[in-house]
């Protein structure tokens, strides 16, 4: 496929096709028969998964694709995670759970960045595999990643990596030589280590929050807790175009504001929080002072309900017709048979008050990743219908429920000291510990500490802890290895790539080598016309030997004197310059020359390449720099300078 042919992907959008893998009876037909059975078990299975999460931007969203072209039917979809890039990740493990739980079935997922799963193992991926020729050779199969290999003297399976197969022919490898097509244990674990901690990590991933809301504000949440990210997202892009819907608040007056939970993602949370903002006099929010305890509930809630405001200005009010019921849509009885079978509802006795809010968030499940239509509200309309519908809520009574509201949690997790950032940095690098540090980091666990003095004492003594144990002889030596490694025109290759070459090939000598071991082509003639004329050949040989000799002891001497005068003019050159300063002697302390004399005193290399790095890295600041890039590129890591001099 030509380059300029590929799909292009819109911005921090994420596409994922799951294709049923052929089998010897297995027809299209038959095929494009069974998808919808399929996906509605699909569903109810990550059902659970994935109705209490809060989407950035779009929802994880199936549906059944017929055949087109050379793509056979499928099940597919595509999410637009914005910012929030854990969205994408949840997608893999979703998408990983599916092939895990459905065996008959292989994904594949991109992004705007193409394979984004290789990125994740990019220190382990075989050396053939790159952009160019990872097309449609990237599944995930029975829950582990495979890649379509390219053949080997060892192994005729794959395809040529000048080759871009069809969906039918990469699917067909696929279930025929599954082994060869898995992915190595590095590469799985790579992946596997990026999506550790699902699912909880969707639990620990969100935020509850105090918020002085509008009461209208308060009542939406309550029943579609999801509709507060486009409320941040219409916040958080604001222009002044849209703060004009700000001035009066119509639809969410201030003077109706409650304290309430409210329940957000870290990147939701984090996109209000630290946003600078201040609210229009005529809009009738007001700000207690800073000193205030619940300065932070009043700002939240500010900032929320012009978040809201600013969404329902964009839209009309829907008409006061009530939407057809869920129950209406044909695949909504399949789908709550799914559900039951799948212990969906844990066992709670139809009707009770737990089983009618796990249907309610199945209906919103429905509505948002199985019966969307064009027809379908936006976001903004969906809220203005939901408040039409609680439009006679009790204020006093949701203000009496405000000492009953849960505790909210600690936003410590917003700041981060330098340790923690430079932990995080290697945990993405690959968890490569240290080179320069005796004591592996790789070693060190990095557990959550409770307290600001548990942390200091922590920070402190891994601080005392590094300084002392670092030396400098690794950076040395870490650049010595760099200037000695292989490079070629796609750059240089890192010591401590494991995919480095285990040897060095060149050409010309193990051409000179075999012309050694076989005899050139003159020795290939036939000696046996040639033995009358031995005794004169031997003659000859000999004496043109005897004159090579001379001519080569000759050129030997003039090249060495020609470069005996280079090595004077340049001397001569430089003499005149202060490069010499910058070089230091191997010992200072013995150093007893008199200044008249020119003695060449030895040079320390190490010790002059020591002082350059650490001098570059001084004048940097802290800053990103060339001296930093490079060290931190070959797994080097300099403790921060100390010496305030």
């Amino acid at each position: 496929m030509d380059v300029m042919q590929r799909r292009r992907f819109h911005e921090d959008t994420v596409q994922y096709k799951l294709f049923l893998v052929p089998t010897d009876a297995s027809t299209s037909q038959q095929t494009a028969e069974h998808l919808p059975r399929l996906l509605d078990e699909i569903l109810a299975k990550v059902a659970p998964l994935v109705i209490q999460h809060i989407w950035q931007h779009q929802p994880f969203h199936l549906k059944c694709h017929p055949e087109k072209g050379d793509e056979p039917a499928h099940i597919g979809g595509s999410t637009q995670f914005g910012d929030n890039v854990e969205d994408e990740w949840f997608i893999v493990y979703l998408l990983q759970q599916i092939t895990e739980n459905f065996p008959q079935l292989a994904a594949r997922v991109e992004d705007n960045d193409g394979e984004f799963l290789l990125i994740e193992a990019a220190d382990y991926l075989p050396k053939w595999l790159n952009p160019d020729t990872s097309e449609l050779r990237v599944f995930l199969y029975k829950g582990e990643l495979h890649i379509l290999p390219c053949p080997t003297k060892s192994s005729p399976v794959g395809f040529s990596r000048d080759v871009v197969p069809s969906v039918e022919q990469a699917l067909t490898l696929l279930s025929t030589h599954t082994g060869a097509c898995r992915a190595s244990p590095k590469i799985c674990s790579a992946l596997r280590k990026r999506l550790e901690g699902y699912p909880e990590k969707v639990k620990t991933n969100l935020h509850h929050a105090h918020c002085f809301i509008p009461a209208g504000i308060a009542e939406v949440l309550a029943q579609r807790p999801d509709l507060v990210a486009p409320a941040v997202s219409a916040f958080y892009l604001r222009d002044p175009v849209d703060l004009q819907a700000c001035r009066s608040f119509k639809t969410f007056p201030p003077v109706t504001r409650v304290l309430a939970s409210v329940t957000f993602t870290r990147c939701l949370y984090a996109q209000l929080q630290q946003q600078e903002f201040t609210p229009d006099r005529r809009s009738g929010f007001t700000l207690p002072l800073r000193s205030h305890p619940q300065y932070k509930a009043h700002e939240l809630g500010m900032k929320l309900a012009h978040g809201f405001e600013i969404l329902c200005s964009k839209c009309r009010l829907p008409s006061s017709e009530p939407d057809a019921p869920v129950s209406c849509n044909p695949q909504w009885k399949s789908f709550m048979d799914s559900l039951k079978r799948n212990g969906y509802f844990q066992g709670e006795l139809e009707g009770s008050s737990h089983y009618r809010e796990l249907t309610r968030s199945a209906e919103n499940f429905f509505k948002q990743s199985v019966a969307t239509t064009s027809s379908a509200l936006s976001q903004g309309e969906e809220v203005l219908r939901l408040l039409q519908s609680c439009n006679s809520f009790d204020l006093e009574e949701l203000r009496k429920q405000e000492s009953q509201l849960p505790q909210e949690d600690s936003d410590s997790w917003l700041d981060i000291t330098a340790q923690d950032l430079e932990r995080m940095l290697q945990e993405r690098s690959g968890g490569r510990a240290d080179v320069g540090s005796q004591n592996s980091s790789s070693t060190k666990q990095t557990q959550p500490v409770t307290g600001a003095k548990e942390k200091r004492k922590e920070i402190e003594g891994d601080k005392e802890e590094e300084e002392a144990n670092y030396s400098l002889v690794a950076v040395s030596q870490g650049m010595k290895n760099f200037l000695s490694s292989m490079a070629s025109h796609e750059g240089a290759e890192l010591p401590w790539s494991g995919s480095a070459h285990p040897f060095s090939f060149e050409p010309d000598s193990m051409s000179n080598a075999l012309d050694r071991l076989l005899g050139s082509k003159e020795e290939e003639l036939d000696s046996d016309d040639l033995d009358d004329d031995d005794d004169d050949e031997e003659e000859e040989e000999e004496e043109k030997e005897e004159g090579s000799t001379g001519h080569d002891e000759r050129n030997g001497t003039e090249t060495l004197d020609s470069l005996r005068g280079y090595m004077d003019q340049m001397d001569s050159e430089l003499m005149g310059t202060n490069i010499g300063k910058s070089f230091n002697p191997t010992d200072y302390a013995n150093a007893d020359v008199d200044e008249t004399e020119e003695e060449i005193q030895p040079l320390d290399v190490d010790l002059n390449l020591i002082s350059n790095l650490l001098e570059s890295l001084s004048c940097q600041e802290g800053l990103a720099g060339p001296a930093s890039n490079l060290l931190q590129s070959l797994g080097l890591h300099l403790p921060p300078n100390s010496d305030s001099s």
